[in-house]
């Protein structure tokens, strides 16, 4: 087995309503994404999945995320744009575009150098 990783970045603003604290306000964040899938198999010219393929296909989502404001997305209408949820969505939209062969195994968001969080599902 292989497991194939990429990382990406996109910055975005966002607000936690409800939050009682500091982050119930608009702030932003410098936010890293990391993909991770595993491949029982490679391919013929020798590697599990294509690190420029993964990338295009992770960016294709993360645009639609950069320089905004993630509460006004519809996908952050009924919950909060938290890394959590983040991490969820791009795992939702990315899972479908990966073939049968790659299994996704973790999505990965940190929003400070510090603070990241793991979507992925058993």
């Amino acid at each position: 087995m292989w497991l194939v990783s990429i990382e990406s970045k996109f910055s975005a603003a966002h607000q936690l309503k409800g939050y009682p604290g500091e982050c119930s306000g608009v702030h932003g964040h410098n936010f890293k994404v990391k993909v991770t899938v595993e491949a029982a198999v490679l391919k013929s010219v020798g590697f599990g999945m294509d690190f420029r393929k993964l990338n295009k296909i992770l960016n294709e989502i993360i645009k639609r995320l950069d320089h905004k404001n993630l509460n006004e997305l519809p996908e952050f209408g009924a919950v909060n744009p938290t890394a959590e949820n983040i991490a969820k969505l791009i795992w939702t939209e990315l899972k479908p575009k990966i073939k049968k062969s790659i299994k996704l195994k973790e999505v990965q968001i940190w929003e400070s150098d510090t603070n990241s969080v793991t979507y992925y599902e058993s």
